[in-house]
């Protein structure tokens, strides 16, 4: 038989829930602009009448009306795990682009500072000293052309002061973000614990849970580290297939080699060791932000400055050559224009000749004519080599460009779906609070009409 307080209870209960929604939907309201927080939704479920057999009761209870079970966040996991992996692939070209994209600033190419049109310089003078080798211009013009050559050893030797400066920051940059994935590693340990125990003890764990998932996603960015959530709602974080953090204990992420602890580069390629919390270590290649900056440190650089070294080289070497075919103004054949060390081309290129009267412009002892000069001034495809590594390096900084655009669509359709799905949007919060409002009133409604029944019954029946 139904109590005649039941339905009391359950108005009663649909008041407490609606209040509690009601809050659930004020805190999503307060936190609209809080970087990494997940919508809650406050969870129920109908509390039903009796469901024990009895051989002499029958419960005729229709319902004891609704209860709160919880108030869960509105994330998906595999869309968190798909987050992770598209910013980490989104950290590695966009930090890889941004470096390439001042070191192609520094270049200059095309330009009138840069390294092709100071060859074109160089040949011109040349070919203005052979019109007057001997004459009244001609130490003007012999002058002209050793202040060519230092234009052309000052401008490659720039060059490797700009890429050696880029790589410079970069070291830096990976010292600094080593050190902050080896803070965040400790921090997420101390948040597991924390989510663990909360969870044993009935306490509302989501803004742990929040943070969690902030501190996955941005050792996701730094390192491409893979976090598998567990059962207790700790997360295990994997750098290169190594352990980092597991439960409430954490690891420790540092450099292994590639850069010193003073920012240097030590000759070796950019590896990182981790040791795990069970005290085991390995050395691993980093994806995320630290795998673009391995690239540019590893690969590169070191390929642009050895392929630039090549075209001074080759340069050089081929000046020298025709150089010393010819004859000086004092009739001696041609010395070396520029010298280097074969083993640090870039680090040693100088002009040799300080004198302009030892240039060889002539092609006889005498002195008296240009033909070398001119033959110099000549000289076929001397920038060749300059202008194909050039348009590589621009072809190589464009497709990584269209690479991060691409990978940026990626990434901005997951954050879309995530967004969907975990964001708070003010209309749809303010649609709710609407509903709530006039659930809440519903239920004070049934427990006022309750009341006057009961009211009635017991106060008014009997009375004449």
């Amino acid at each position: 038989m139904t109590s005649g307080f039941a339905s009391l209870n359950t108005a009663l209960s649909a008041l407490r829930y609606t209040r509690v929604a009601m809050d659930v939907a004020s805190d999503n309201i307060a936190n609209i602009s809080t970087e990494g927080y997940a919508r809650r939704r406050g969870d129920s479920a109908s509390v039903a009448g009796g469901a024990t057999p009895a051989m002499w009761f029958r419960s005729a209870n229709v319902g004891d009306g609704v209860a709160v079970t919880g108030v869960s966040r509105m994330t998906d996991e595999l869309l968190n795990v798909r987050a992770r992996r598209e910013h980490g692939n989104q950290s590695f070209l966009d930090v890889q682009a941004t470096a390439l994209a001042r070191v192609e600033d520094g270049i200059g190419e095309p330009g009138a500072n840069g390294l092709s049109a100071a060859l074109d310089r160089f040949q011109s003078a040349w070919g203005t000293l052979s019109m007057n080798p001997a004459g009244t211009s001609s130490s003007a013009a012999r002058a002209n052309v050793l202040a060519a050559a230092a234009t052309v050893v000052d401008t490659a030797r720039g060059q490797l002061r700009q890429v050696g400066a880029e790589a410079g920051d970069q070291r830096v940059l990976a010292l600094t973000d080593a050190s902050e994935v080896d803070t965040l590693g400790r921090d997420l340990a101390k948040i597991n614990s924390s989510i663990v125990s909360g969870r044993l003890n009935g306490s509302n764990v989501n803004a742990l849970l929040d943070s969690r998932d902030q501190i996955a996603g941005r050792m996701a960015e730094l390192t491409g580290a893979v976090t598998t959530v567990q059962a207790d709602g700790s997360a295990t974080v994997r750098i290169g297939g190594a352990v980092l953090v597991e439960g409430s204990a954490a690891g420790s992420f540092t450099v292994a080699s590639g850069v010193t602890p003073t920012g240097e580069a030590d000759g070796q390629p950019l590896r990182f060791a981790v040791t795990s919390p069970q005290g085991g270590s390995a050395v691993v290649a980093a994806g995320g932000e630290l795998g673009g900056v391995a690239q540019l440190l590893d690969v590169t650089f070191p390929t642009y400055l050895a392929d630039l070294a090549a075209v001074v080289r080759d340069v050089a070497d081929r000046v020298n050559t025709q150089h010393a075919a010819g004859y000086d103004a004092q009739g001696n054949a041609g010395a070396a224009v520029f010298s280097y060390d074969p083993a640090d081309v870039l680090g040693t290129v100088e002009v040799a000749l300080s004198d302009p009267r030892l240039l060889a412009a002539s092609a006889g002892p005498t002195g008296a004519d240009g033909d070398n000069a001119a033959r110099i001034g000549e000289l076929a495809g001397l920038g060749d080599g300059y202008q194909r590594l050039v348009s590589g390096f621009g072809a190589s900084v464009s497709s990584l460009n269209r690479q991060a655009a691409s990978q940026q669509v990626l990434t901005t359709q997951v954050d879309l779906a995530r967004d969907q799905l975990g964001g708070v949007s003010l209309d749809e919060e303010m649609v709710n609070l609407t509903v709530l409002q006039r659930q809440y009133e519903a239920a004070a409604r049934v427990m006022s009409t309750v009341d006057s029944l009961l009211d009635t019954l017991i106060n008014r029946m009997g009375v004449g």
